[in-house]
């Protein structure tokens, strides 16, 4: 069965989609059931992901990158997801962040931070969250505070993938108290991880997502250069909206991947097991359930397809991108849980991929903006 067709796909993501699938096939999928089961970070797959020219390529070949588009960021997404979604996850993280820096940085910072992680020798991560502010954007509590020549920052981040094995973390802290205009009160900034008062731990066990690590950050008084705020102070949340568009189309990919994974398993295991003197797949329910997931699976994927290009040429992003990630994550969500159904007592056993994957499924449904936030988003952009 193939359900990750390139019929949807842009001719120019062809390649990388067909160097993700091989490389998954070679590299993620005979150990996803080992790092589940152990939680360890994959440092050896992300390795050879980097040796394959597979990570940290969507920095231009300006910086030593290969300048991967969204297009085929999403593709790549698509193949990792399906093998493992907590291993694609690491893989995608290497580089979180990094786009800003490239957006709106100045030659030195990229030239600095961004030319290490083009060529793998650094890691990044993305530091938004907080440990009492998830979605809210324009209520987080981290401050950056100017002091002399440098800023001073305080608080807590939380669910930093990455957090603690980056180099250095894009973070995002109130650098101003604006009650008329929430949005301006935010900017961007390079942190790297060894700077004195920046602290980190790996938060504790999940339920998937297993070989994905995410931490929880603290700043106390941690200083760094005023040159490291990225772009103009204020700014902030404005490039985090339009970065968060692209990230929630690719959050597609994610769910598509996953609910590729689960329709395989479920098409497999429902052919040739054997109930009441009957091949399972012969029940009509069975085969309408089969067919619900088929037929969700194909709107969502081709409304992400679609939402790729709409994000890509700036047409009304922020409604595509919502409504995208909204629609495959719940399409992932409801193919697991179907899935589940079908294999009966046995869904339960972890030894079966279809139980890793409903727990995976829980989790794309929350990051980059609950699926909530994104109904307000498409209901206020229409």
């Amino acid at each position: 069965m193939e359900l990750l067709t390139e019929d949807v796909v842009p001719e120019r993501a062809h390649d990388v989609k067909q160097e993700a699938r091989e490389f998954a096939a070679e590299h993620i999928e005979p150990v996803a059931a080992d790092y589940y089961e152990s939680a360890e970070y994959p440092w050896e797959v992300l390795e050879a992901g980097m040796e394959a020219n597979l990570v940290g390529q969507d920095i231009s070949e300006e910086y030593g990158g290969r300048g991967l588009d969204m297009h085929q960021m999403f593709a790549m997404a698509e193949e990792f997801y399906k093998a493992d979604a907590g291993i694609g996850l690491t893989l995608q993280l290497a580089s979180f962040g990094a786009e800003m820096l490239e957006e709106y940085g100045s030659d030195w910072q990229k030239e600095e931070f961004l030319r290490p992680v083009a060529n793998n020798e650094q890691i990044t991560g993305l530091a938004v969250s907080e440990p009492e502010t998830g979605s809210d954007l324009a209520g987080m509590e981290t401050t950056a505070e100017k002091d002399g020549d440098e800023w001073v920052l305080n608080g807590e981040k939380y669910w930093i993938g990455n957090g603690v094995e980056a180099d250095w973390v894009t973070l995002y802290a109130r650098t101003g108290h604006d009650e008329d205009d929430r949005y301006g009160n935010f900017s961007m900034f390079i942190v790297p991880t060894d700077t004195d008062g920046y602290d980190a731990e790996h938060i504790p066990e999940k339920m998937g997502f297993r070989a994905s690590k995410q931490a929880h950050v603290y700043l106390n008084d941690a200083r760094i250069p005023e040159d490291h705020v990225i772009g103009t102070e204020g700014t902030g949340f404005y490039m985090l909206a339009d970065f968060f568009n692209h990230g929630r189309v690719v959050v597609g990919g994610h769910a598509l991947g996953l609910a590729a994974a689960a329709i395989e398993e479920a098409h497999d295991f429902v052919h040739g097991r054997q109930a009441f003197g009957r091949d399972v797949s012969e029940f009509q329910k069975v085969q309408h359930i089969l067919a619900d997931m088929r037929t969700e699976f194909e709107a969502a994927r081709s409304l992400n397809w679609r939402a790729a290009d709409k994000v890509a040429n700036n047409d009304n992003s922020g409604l595509w991108a919502a409504q995208a990630k909204v629609k495959s994550t719940e399409t992932a969500t409801m193919c697991a849980e179907r899935g589940m159904q079908l294999h009966g007592g046995r869904s339960v056993l972890t030894e079966n991929r279809i139980s890793r994957v409903y727990r995976d499924v829980r989790i794309p449904v929350i990051y980059e903006g609950a699926n909530e936030i994104q109904r307000n988003l498409i209901y206020g952009q229409w």
